[in-house]
């Protein structure tokens, strides 16, 4: 069951960089439109903080534990912040992720394919010989 949930949010990071390898600005732009019209959306960042915490227990006997731990930890403090933080902190912070140029959500986007590779070949779907 873990190693399926470790999949998903494989799933999850891959869907979310390929979208922002292929058309950076259009998800942006429609990440801040519905930020705009939606406030209440911050209340979903505690499925970010679970998804945290679920890759800090199941990938603790993962290849690459390390990267575990940070990636799980950084998801729990981005949700937290993203949650619970004064409007006014977390307009600017999206505020100047959306004024990034498109190559630098490109990076990101690289960034989370590669996170989801690494995690599919830790999780031995994808790389072993048979």
């Amino acid at each position: 069951m873990n190693e399926y949930a470790l999949a998903f949010l494989a799933g999850v990071w891959l869907a979310d960089g390929v979208s922002l390898l292929i058309a950076p600005r259009a998800l942006l732009n429609r990440l801040y439109e519905m930020i705009s019209t939606t406030p209440g959306i911050f209340r979903w960042q505690i499925l970010t903080i679970t998804a945290g915490i679920v890759l800090l227990i199941f990938g603790y006997e993962l290849p690459y534990q390390a990267l575990w731990t940070v990636t799980g930890i950084g998801m729990i403090v981005k949700g937290l912040f993203l949650w619970l933080s004064p409007p006014a902190s977390r307009t600017r912070a999206i505020e100047w992720l959306v004024a990034r140029d498109d190559v630098d959500a490109r990076f990101l986007g690289l960034g989370l394919c590669t996170l989801a590779m690494l995690l599919l070949h830790a999780l031995g779907w994808i790389g072993q010989q048979q």
